[in-house]
C-alpha cells in the first residue's frame, strides 16, 4: 500500500479553471487535467521565478517533491499546447491557504495579481520583475 499523499499548500483556487485553443469548439477537443497544485506549482516556479526549494516551501512539501509536482505540470501543459487541446484545472491534494490572498497591481505595467503578502520577500511584479507593486485595499 501506498503513501498517502501530503497536502500541498495553495494561495487560493484559480479564479479560471479551464483553457481552451480558441476558434475550436469545446466538444471537438479532448482535454488534459492540470491538478491546482500543479497549477500552484507552475505561478510558483514559472511566473514568479522561485527556485525549487523556495516552491517547495511555500507549498508545504520538499525541494524533490516540488520537482516531481513541476515536471508534470509542464508536460500537462505542453501536451495541451502541442497536441490543441484544452485544459481543465481540478483536483489534487492541496490546502488553501488560512490568510487570504492580497490583490496587488504594478505600477510599471500594469500587472494585477493575487498571493499572499510574505514579510520575509518584498513582492515583485510577476511579469516585469519590478519593485514598483502596490497592495491594492480590500473592498467588503
Amino acid at each position: 500500500m501506498s503513501r498517502p499523499k501530503k497536502e500541498r499548500h495553495i494561495v487560493c483556487d484559480p479564479d479560471i479553471c479551464y483553457f481552451k485553443p480558441r476558434g475550436v469548439p469545446l466538444r471537438d477537443l479532448e482535454e488534459v487535467g492540470l491538478t491546482v497544485d500543479e497549477y500552484e506549482a507552475i505561478r510558483l516556479a514559472d511566473l514568479f521565478g522561485l527556485s525549487h526549494e523556495e516552491a517547495g516551501k511555500r507549498m508545504g512539501v520538499s525541494r524533490a517533491t516540488f520537482g516531481r509536482i513541476i515536471q508534470n505540470a509542464r508536460r500537462t501543459v505542453a501536451d495541451a499546447l502541442v497536441n490543441g487541446m484544452a485544459i481543465r484545472i481540478e483536483g489534487g491534494v492541496y490546502k488553501a491557504a488560512n490568510r487570504e490572498a492580497a490583490s496587488f497591481i504594478c505600477d510599471e505595467c500594469g500587472k494585477a495579481w493575487k498571493e499572499l503578502p510574505d514579510a520575509e520577500h518584498a513582492v515583485k511584479c510577476p511579469r516585469c520583475n519590478r519593485d514598483t507593486v502596490r497592495q491594492l485595499a480590500s473592498i467588503l
